[in-house]
């Protein structure tokens, strides 16, 4: 190698940069953070030898030099479609303020306690946690290592910022547009454990006891399976409620996809609303009455939350709440007389 001049099997490094340009390397290095000690002639002449070697500084590595990742790390269900309209918005907002954004997955093989520490382990200097279902304490436990928003679960009074839609109006919204169309026998199939589902059973039985009407809830979650088994149920006995509120649109579909095959009509036959409002929810096949939750809002949100917390450490976690809207489409009608 003579004077700076590279093998075509080499990377170009600082150390050739300051060899082209015949100074050190650690004035180079000045020069490459626009620190003070170098003329602009050299400076120049820095930047020239740069784009004539084909010499990109590493930031990722002067970051890490300074404490500094810039890398916000996203864990993620990947079977669930909503957390994909998520990540679709926490990418733009993310590369907008700076940061790069490393996705880490839950599956049933592979918990969330795994998944966090990969981000962990790839130096993620705060993580969003999408629909986490994790212990209060051990998210709050969390929350003391790194900077922690959680999106589409409520926690309040813990060391994690939370981002969530404000469940208990989303399915009050839905019920009343149930009742102003006629319906009195409205069945909710639940979420389960699903982050979300308490604060939607109570407020479904809320708004079930302000219209006088009976209560009845099913066992599910958010996924086709919970709403086809739900179905089958409701199919089994002597009469069918004429409408039902799905704990998420997954669940919806199930209900859709069951109830159908047996020959029922949507909205002759039954009513059903989903939660969410995920792109599937928008096919003409399935045009599904919905609760809708700001994807886009709930993701720039979380995204200001955490980087927030990491330029000013004295900010203390808070509660973002966004509001719901019913999208009224083609499954819900009024019940046969």
């Amino acid at each position: 190698m003579h004077d700076g001049e590279l093998t075509s099997r080499s990377k170009p490094t600082m150390a050739d940069v300051a060899a082209k340009v015949g100074v050190s390397r650690a004035l180079v290095s000045l020069v490459f953070r626009g620190q003070p000690g170098a003329s602009q002639e050299t400076r120049d002449r820095v930047f020239a030898a740069a784009e004539e070697l084909g010499y990109r500084p590493d930031n990722a590595a002067r970051l890490l030099a300074r404490g500094r990742s810039r890398t916000l790390g996203v864990m993620v269900t990947v079977h669930q479609s909503f957390q994909a309209d998520l990540v679709e918005g926490i990418y733009p907002e993310a590369e907008r303020l700076g940061y790069d954004v490393l996705l880490s997955a839950t599956a049933p093989s592979r918990d969330e306690a795994k998944a966090v520490e990969a981000l962990l382990s790839h130096r993620c200097e705060a993580l969003i946690l999408l629909g986490p279902n994790a212990e209060r304490s051990a998210l709050d436990a969390l929350g003391r290592r790194a900077v922690v928003a959680v999106v589409g679960r409520r926690v309040s009074g813990i060391q994690v910022d939370s981002v969530h839609t404000a469940d208990t109006k989303g399915i009050r919204q839905a019920v009343d547009h149930l009742v102003d169309l006629g319906h009195r026998r409205i069945v909710h199939v639940d979420g389960g454990k699903e982050p979300g589902s308490a604060d939607r059973r109570r407020a479904y039985r809320a708004a079930m006891r302000r219209h006088d009407l009976p209560e009845r809830v099913l066992p599910g979650a958010h996924d086709e399976e919970a709403g086809m088994t739900a179905a089958r149920q409701m199919l089994a006995e002597n009469s069918l409620p004429t409408a039902v509120v799905a704990g998420n649109d997954r669940c919806a579909i199930g209900l859709l996809h069951t109830f159908g095959r047996a020959g029922l009509e949507f909205p002759r036959d039954i009513s059903i609303v989903g939660f969410d409002d995920n792109h599937l929810s928008h096919l003409s096949h399935i045009d599904l009455t919905t609760v809708h939750q700001d994807a886009a809002g709930l993701a720039q949100a979380a995204v200001h939350a955490a980087t927030d917390r990491l330029e000013d450490e004295t900010r203390a976690p808070t509660e973002i709440v966004l509001d719901p809207k019913l999208v009224v489409r083609g499954t819900t009608g009024p019940p046969r007389s």
